[in-house]
């Protein structure tokens, strides 16, 4: 972990936004996988919301290593020559630029999924681990938020074709609200408890 929070910190350009939301997507999973499987009494579903709280776990890791090669690549391509007419050039970059974009909308829908399952976790798990799965919640929010900023900032760039910056922006927007919503449903979980 400190190696990761030093290259974050580093002045080298990767990993960056994207690769802090996939981890903290990542984090978010295992803190839902760790309250699912304390609540195998109270939800019976517990196991194998735990599972599948590992496996989103498993996606978002290699998201990080995959945003941080996606944007090298748009890097490479804005430092080719312009030649002839630039066509290849312009090529070049709307293809790396597709997959840096590419890469946080599956991080924003994977924190979506995670919000959501941790929120369920929280309405329906162990009372004593509510908490952590209402953290669970927020940080996967948070991610889906931060995630869906790098899609708007790509998008923006007016580099992808106009309907595929269209869906892409619409993708994100759809995670972060079911995410938003998803964390909403855990923090009156957890208010439940406090009131």
């Amino acid at each position: 972990m400190r190696d990761f929070l030093a290259q974050v910190a580093a002045r080298t350009p990767t990993p960056g936004g994207g690769g802090a939301a996939a981890v903290t997507t990542a984090l978010a999973a295992g803190l839902a996988a760790m309250a699912a499987r304390f609540s195998a009494a109270q939800l019976p579903a517990a196991a194998g919301l735990a599972g599948r709280a590992d496996q989103l776990r498993d996606r978002a890791t290699a998201l990080a290593d995959q945003d941080a090669a996606a944007y090298r690549a748009v890097l490479s391509a804005h430092r080719l020559p312009p030649a002839g007419d630039g066509s290849e050039r312009r090529e070049r970059i709307a293809t790396a630029l597709h997959q840096a974009t590419a890469t946080p909308v599956e991080i924003a829908e994977i924190a979506a999924q995670v919000a959501g399952l941790a929120a369920d976790v929280a309405a329906q798990g162990n009372p004593n681990l509510r908490g952590d799965a209402a953290v669970a919640a927020y940080l996967a929010a948070a991610a889906a938020h931060g995630a869906a900023a790098l899609v708007r900032i790509n998008t923006a760039r007016g580099d992808l074709p106009r309907g595929l910056s269209g869906e892409l922006s619409g993708r994100a927007a759809g995670a972060v609200a079911a995410a938003q919503a998803a964390a909403g449903r855990a923090s009156a979980a957890a208010q439940a408890d406090a009131g």
